[in-house]
């Protein structure tokens, strides 16, 4: 299937202002482009909301597409959506012009939470799904929800996620990552990674951890994630001070290889989600032998069911915190998550999945 024409098309893209901004997608383009698939792309690479920024950054995409459409739109044998609307709306209308196959990746805000906002949004997914020659669910309950709720064609779903790239997130001796973090061996360290919003769950985090820590004065926290909003960030903070929370660290984004480098160093890794389409970055944390809690939502509640992470209540401080306490007090449970969790990351390698992606463009006829 070398040379073939990929037009991907993403709300999500790293770009100047944030590297990390939909570093999956990236991921797997570069992937692509290693199996000789000649791949454009056109993306928002902007994270920053309010008015006027939505209205520039998605009048460039447009513009893009256009450009991409007047100079090589009939020659694309596939066009991937990111995200069911609005990019794949832009892909089933150039699909109509080009006569491109269509392909759509759901991530989950796309299924559970955009169609909610509209009527219009709504009906415009359940169209873009019956009209995509294949979609990709990133996990098992997006896939079911695209069904029960959309009436997609269970025939066209693939459950797959994106993958972990496991040339970067691989282990490293715990004590020999915490110090070459600057870290005390002797302590405790709970990580979280993902963008600093409510609906990660960081409200309940920080204090189910300002409980724990009454009693365990060696835990640390260290939350690596960019602030979508500063007054929830400030929000997070008040609450710090408000009730003497201490060892709250926050490190802003980081490059991946950073990012390993922190779940390497990590003793559990908590991702207290409200939604979560698949939970890409607990896959992360377990392919460098990190243990996880989580909450039991979306992709997670299959990703860490039977005994491969900690499911506990979402939006509950009390489940949160007693999840990561039975993970504290139990070295054989640990080893036991490590061990299961290893499994989780082999069937979720990056290099195994992109091969799973070329069959999906045969199976749907690409080569024109």
């Amino acid at each position: 299937m070398p040379n073939q024409k990929i037009l991907v098309i993403t709300n999500m893209y790293p770009g100047k202002r944030n590297k990390t901004f939909g570093i999956f997608v990236k991921n797997q383009v570069t992937s692509l482009r290693a199996r000789q698939f000649d791949v454009d792309v056109a993306a928002v690479k902007d994270p920053r909301v309010g008015k006027k920024y939505v209205a520039w950054k998605y009048l460039k995409w447009i513009l893009r597409m256009v450009l991409l459409l007047i100079t090589k739109g009939r020659k694309y044998d596939v066009i991937h959506a990111h995200y069911v609307f609005p990019s794949g709306w832009f892909g089933r209308l150039l699909k109509k012009i080009t006569g491109a196959k269509l392909v759509v990746t759901a991530h989950g805000g796309d299924i559970d939470k955009m169609p909610k906002k509209s009527a219009f949004i709504h009906t415009q997914t359940k169209h873009i799904l019956h009209d995509a020659d294949h979609i990709i669910a990133v996990g098992e309950g997006l896939k079911q929800e695209m069904i029960r709720e959309f009436k997609a064609p269970e025939s066209l779903i693939t459950v797959m996620s994106m993958g972990v790239n496991r040339q970067v997130f691989f282990p490293v001796d715990k004590n020999q990552a915490k110090q070459n973090l600057d870290l005390e061996e002797s302590h405790t360290h709970l990580l979280f990674v993902g963008n600093i919003i409510e609906a990660k769950g960081l409200l309940e985090l920080v204090t189910a951890f300002g409980q724990l820590k009454m009693n365990n004065d060696k835990l640390n926290l260290h939350i690596v994630g960019q602030p979508k909003q500063e007054s929830f960030l400030n929000e997070l903070k008040t609450i710090l001070r408000k009730d003497n929370i201490k060892d709250v660290h926050f490190h802003g984004t980081l490059p991946q290889n950073e990012v390993a480098k922190w779940m390497s160093a990590a003793d559990i890794f908590v991702l207290p989600s409200y939604i979560e389409g698949f939970g890409l970055v607990a896959v992360e944390a377990m392919s460098c032998r990190t243990p996880v809690v989580g909450t039991d939502v979306g992709g997670l509640s299959h990703l860490l069911k039977d005994n491969h992470g900690i499911l506990v209540k979402p939006k509950n401080t009390s489940s949160l915190r007693e999840g990561i306490q039975r993970l504290l007090e139990d070295p054989s449970l640990q080893k036991k998550l490590i061990e299961n969790g290893e499994h989780q990351a082999q069937e979720n390698d990056q290099d195994v999945l992109i091969n799973l992606l070329c069959k999906v463009y045969e199976k749907i006829g690409a080569k024109k």
